[in-house]
């Protein structure tokens, strides 16, 4: 018997298995022989040599890596001779450059502060007072725009007409309007507000007037900053121990209560600290005396408009997003949870609002950067953030280019921690695929 050009010779075997088995393996050399060109092999094929590399624009490889060098050379160019320009000019009109002027004596002075200032501090200060003073109001409003318009978003899907048709005019007014002027009819609001000695009072110790927004305060000292520190720690930790045990929950089925720890690092801790260290909880009355107030918490009316103006702005816009996100969620998940009795609040904080919240984060990332920014438009009220304060040290210097981009410096940094922490938890949140 012939197989693929060999001899087989089926009568040296009187086994009828042996001679089936040398009959079917001659029939797959027949396959094989025939079919092997065409064969999908499992080994690894090899890479075809690289074709090399000529000194040629019709070379795909060559033309890339030149129109790029290009590129980046012109940019650095244009870069060079705008700098060498500047420079020039800043010499001719005997203008030195660099940040040594942050070290002289500002002479301005800043009404709104929360650190200690004087005008006879550096303008290096100043600046501090400006970064502070824009932080004041990017953290304050972005915490306040989240709860509104989260609040808002929920209401405009209630069943009750009222409260949806409410919800839906704050946000189409406030939207469409520019963020100017609702800026500016809030300042000329807070200046029509009676003087101090008529001031509104809604609660005792709590006064609206021309002069801003008055409040009670705590003093606070450094046994005082020690207790908040500790309380702080105590809340992390709580949180890293609740996880733990929803694990472990998660693992075997058995429920841990978490009480325990909440009470002994949330409350013991903190008033452990402030025990040992005297800390004093006095809480400040604010008092009139004159034209004014003494004592107390004082918002400044050019602070307390732009708060206003930001949060009211940007929550029309996040109620918006939360309502798009919840929207996404399938209609059977809530319809499911109400099926099993269970409340509409459950439904809504334990299954709708986790899920909704993939939706939810990436547009809401973009809303806190433009309440950022948008804070740059205090100085049309007379509010000293780093802006204002920047102009004026422009002014009074001369350093236009150094001011300019010590402003661009603060504004990237904030912009970009924000883009940072809001992609960081919105990649814990995100759904993992198996």
């Amino acid at each position: 018997m012939k197989c693929a050009g060999f001899e087989v010779d089926a009568s040296s075997s009187r086994e009828p298995g042996i001679h089936f088995a040398r009959k079917r393996s001659c029939a797959w050399q027949k396959i094989a022989s025939h079919w092997g060109p065409y064969a999908v092999t499992t080994s690894t094929p090899k890479r075809p040599p690289a074709r090399p590399w000529r000194l040629s624009l019709s070379d795909p490889r060559v033309a890339g890596l030149f129109w790029q060098i290009l590129v980046v050379a012109v940019a650095v160019a244009v870069v060079a001779w705008l700098w060498s320009n500047a420079v020039h000019n800043l010499s001719v009109r005997r203008i030195s450059t660099g940040f040594a002027f942050l070290g002289r004596e500002a002479g301005m002075p800043i009404a709104d502060s929360w650190i200690d200032y004087t005008p006879k501090n550096t303008y290096l200060r100043a600046f501090i007072v400006g970064v502070v003073n824009t932080l004041r109001v990017a953290v304050i409003g972005i915490v306040l725009a989240t709860v509104i318009g989260t609040l808002v978003g929920i209401a405009r899907l209630s069943s009750n007409w009222l409260l949806a048709r409410l919800a839906a005019v704050y946000v189409e007014v406030l939207r469409d309007l520019p963020l100017l002027l609702q800026l500016l009819f809030w300042y000329v609001l807070m200046q029509g507000l009676p003087a101090a000695r008529q001031a509104w009072k809604p609660v005792d110790g709590v006064y609206l007037s021309n002069r801003g927004l008055v409040l009670p305060s705590v003093p606070l000292h450094e046994a005082n900053g020690w207790t908040l520190a500790a309380l702080v720690a105590g809340v992390i930790v709580f949180l890293i121990v609740r996880r733990r045990l929803i694990a472990q929950q998660m693992l075997d089925g058995r429920a841990r209560p978490a009480w325990p720890y909440a009470l002994g690092l949330i409350i013991a801790l903190p008033a452990l600290v402030s025990w040992l260290l005297g800390a004093s909880w006095s809480v400040m009355l604010p008092e009139l005396r004159g034209f004014n107030f003494v004592g107390g918490l004082t918002l400044a009316p050019e602070y307390f408009a732009l708060l206003i103006a930001l949060v009211t702005y940007t929550s029309a816009f996040i109620a918006e997003i939360v309502r798009s996100g919840i929207q996404a969620v399938p209609r059977g998940q809530s319809d499911a949870a109400k099926a099993l009795g269970l409340k509409r609040s459950f439904v809504l904080q334990h299954i709708v609002l986790p899920q909704a919240l993939r939706v939810i984060i990436p547009p809401m990332t973009s809303q806190y950067l433009n309440l950022t920014k948008n804070s740059s438009l205090a100085v049309a009220v007379g509010y000293q953030d780093i802006v204002s304060i920047a102009n004026t040290t422009l002014n009074q210097t001369g350093q236009a280019i150094e001011s300019i981009a010590l402003i661009m410096m603060v504004f990237l940094t904030i912009s970009l921690g924000i883009s940072l922490f809001m992609n960081w938890y919105n990649a814990r949140i995100a759904l993992v695929e198996r």
